[in-house]
């Protein structure tokens, strides 16, 4: 019997799109699946969509579910109330603005098929402006799998790969990710601590406890950037404001298993992008970028610091923190 698929789609005011994310789901070639929607405590009519949809469709799927709150949790959370009544072998979270390619979990199962190690599989995805048009497409994740300094070279073990994530979220497809059910949950799911921060800390989690992170060649999702989207925008950033709120997860994730020059290094250049909270300097323009590269590189003395380390040290200069 094929593995069974729990895709978990989190909603949150979600009505605009609901519709369009389903109907993906519906679509796909890949027959064994559990639909599951968790809902966030919406204020429009997303529950009413869902539930019509689903009382028209639930004889697709081998189980449906609509979870709902009397509060709203935030992001993290909603994600793990899925995750929680999931029985699928695997999981596909999604985002309620988000499809999914008709062959997206038939093309995940088939790569696992062939690699039996891997438990967390991501992929390419499609980025879109405001519709899932031809002509809005804006860019399609880029495979640098065989780049050496790659956080998904073919060679890296999950612990490099975690040193890696400890100096940045470097994850641009995570829309994409598909999971093994008991894997996320030997993880205890996603920290809920972090209301509107799911994907990193996760990420980290996992390699911290061993687990690679498998990337495959395809695309499988379509991701939308809107202005109504809580963690995307339209503007053009030069650094993006969940940054600024990053501080808290950073004392919890990062900064203890970091070396203490590039602790220090790394909290210098939070303290001195405070001033970059103004959307003005913040844009993505030839002046703002000099004055950023200016403060935190050219007056940067920890940046100093970490390089006279790595002279002095050879046995450095492969380290995921100095590369």
């Amino acid at each position: 019997m094929p593995s069974s698929v729990s895709v978990i789609i989190s909603t949150y005011n979600s009505s605009p799109f609901i519709i369009e994310t389903l109907e993906s789901v519906l679509n796909q070639t890949w027959h064994e699946i559990e639909l599951i929607v968790s809902d966030d405590y919406s204020n429009d009519n997303t529950v009413e969509i869902c539930r019509s949809w689903l009382d028209k469709n639930s004889s697709r799927f081998i189980r449906t579910d609509l979870l709902t709150s009397n509060v709203n949790t935030g992001v993290s959370a909603n994600a793990n109330r899925g995750l929680k009544v999931a029985i699928g072998e695997w999981v596909k979270f999604l985002g309620a603005d988000d499809t999914l390619k008709p062959n997206c979990i038939e093309d995940n199962m088939e790569w696992l098929s062939l690699h039996h190690e891997a438990k967390v599989l991501f992929s390419k995805v499609e980025v879109y402006s405001d519709t899932f048009e031809p002509q809005n497409m804006v860019e399609l994740t880029e495979n640098d799998s065989w780049n050496p300094r790659s956080i998904m070279f073919p060679s890296r073990s999950a612990e490099s790969q975690y040193r890696m994530l400890l100096l940045s979220d470097r994850i641009h497809y995570a829309p994409s990710v598909f999971m093994y059910r008991k894997t996320l949950l030997s993880v205890g799911g996603f920290d809920e601590r972090l209301k509107l921060m799911e994907d990193y800390p996760l990420w980290l989690n996992l390699t911290k406890n061993g687990h690679r992170l498998y990337f495959m060649d395809k695309a499988t999702v379509n991701y939308r950037r809107h202005s109504k989207a809580i963690n995307n925008t339209n503007i053009s950033y030069l650094i993006s404001r969940n940054y600024f709120r990053s501080e808290s997860f950073r004392r919890i994730y990062t900064y203890p298993y970091l070396p203490n020059d590039i602790r220090l290094n790394q909290q210098y250049i939070w303290y001195v992008s405070q001033i970059f909270r103004n959307n003005r300097l913040n844009r993505n323009k030839q002046p703002n970028r000099f004055i950023l590269r200016l403060l935190t590189v050219y007056l940067n003395p920890f940046s100093y610091f970490a390089r006279l380390n790595k002279l002095l040290d050879s046995n450095l200069a492969e380290n995921e923190f100095y590369i």
